[in-house]
């Protein structure tokens, strides 16, 4: 489980592909001194398994699965991408619930200042229409944003200087993909409401 508060960016130094999906190499600095191989890290908003931590990387196994549902495939060398670390128990809760679980990829339609504001406009992916709403939670590449706008195929986000400042967000451009995950609250709901038997009039 995880916030959506990114703590810090990572450089992509490679992606190797192997049989079953690819390892991804990162270069995360000084964060190693608090990881251990085994535990969950958020990449992009994409729930991973940290292996092979040598002094400043760290790398994860890719399954092909994986590489369909993220953007994690498009990563090239110099890549900028989001980590969060696992939410402890006791830990503010400053974002919202995510998982980790990627359920699509948007296109990033508008990516810039609009005005004196960062504006941020991704389309809305089908499987996502009725699961995102004004003032809203979503999730973009792991970070936490209230959706602003909402139309049957967009969502737009402004985005704070802060925000643009710490994320991968100030390496992003229109036309390039981005992680979305729902809001897990409304995914749930509207499970419960196709489940739930018709009651007559």
């Amino acid at each position: 489980m995880f916030t959506g508060l990114v703590e810090t960016t990572a450089k992509a130094l490679c992606l190797e592909p192997r049989s079953n999906g690819a390892r991804l190499t990162l270069d995360v600095g000084g964060m190693t001194s608090a990881l251990i191989e085994g535990e969950s890290i958020a990449v992009n908003g994409c729930c991973l398994t940290a292996t092979n931590i040598r002094s400043t990387t760290v790398s994860f196994d890719l399954l092909e699965q994986t590489l369909r549902v993220t953007n994690l495939g498009d990563l090239a060398e110099g890549s900028v991408v989001n980590l969060e670390r696992a939410l402890r128990v006791g830990d503010r809760l400053g974002g919202h619930f995510v998982q980790g679980h990627v359920d699509a990829t948007a296109m990033i339609l508008f990516w810039g200042l609009d005005g004196t504001d960062y504006r941020l406009t991704i389309t809305l992916p089908s499987e996502g229409r009725g699961l995102v709403i004004p003032k809203g939670s979503i999730c973009l590449d792991g970070i936490s944003l209230t959706a602003a706008e909402v139309t049957p195929d967009q969502v737009t986000c402004w985005i704070i200087p802060h925000t643009h400042a710490v994320t991968n967000l100030h390496a992003r451009s229109s036309g390039q993909r981005i992680n979305v995950e729902f809001d897990m609250l409304g995914k749930y709901v509207r499970q419960l409401s196709l489940a739930a038997p018709s009651i007559p009039a």
